[in-house]
């Protein structure tokens, strides 16, 4: 069983806990994180879900849910290691900004990792593939819809967030 922190609208914990699967009550809200992992030229890594999950097939960033009694940061950096075996510090999370929705509090992070395809390490149940693609790639596989909608909307708003990053890593390196 999986509980999560009950949080109010301004983003305060309440000190009461949620089971997850169960429905929300009005005015409670959950946390969930995601990261963007980005390599410093010019590409993004994706996973794709697993067969038996809600949008299997499709692919998305890495992100979930965050445990009762974890911090955001403490929560990407455990869903970052759970989906892809990349294992960073809390520290190595640039905070991109927050959302909301009905039930969901959103805290978005963008992660410089060069780890190799062949090191990633997919959780069965969670990812069954993982791929490095360019900007440009991530909006073909919008419109082609291979892309959960949610992550899709969620790209295309930090998309000159994350072209900064990926320019200024570009510019570092060449500057060396």
């Amino acid at each position: 069983m999986e509980y999560n922190d009950i949080y109010d609208r301004s983003r305060r914990k309440t000190g009461r806990v949620h089971l997850r699967g169960t429905p929300w009550k009005p005015g409670e809200y959950g946390l969930v994180v995601c990261a963007w992992i980005y390599d410093g030229q010019g590409r993004l890594l994706l996973t794709r879900r697993a067969s038996g999950k809600t949008y299997a097939g499709t692919w998305e960033n890495s992100g979930g849910a965050a445990l009762a009694g974890e911090t955001s940061r403490q929560a990407i950096a455990r869903e970052v290691y759970e989906e892809t075996g990349i294992q960073a510090g809390e520290a190595d999370f640039e905070y991109l900004g927050s959302g909301q929705d009905e039930v969901t509090l959103y805290d978005y992070y963008c992660l410089k990792s060069q780890t190799p395809l062949e090191q990633v390490v997919l959780r069965p149940g969670e990812t069954d593939a993982a791929q490095w693609v360019s900007f440009e790639t991530v909006h073909t596989m919008i419109e082609r819809r291979e892309i959960c909608d949610v992550i899709g909307r969620q790209f295309l708003l930090q998309e000159q967030d994350l072209r900064i990053r990926q320019d200024a890593q570009n510019s570092a390196a060449n500057f060396r």
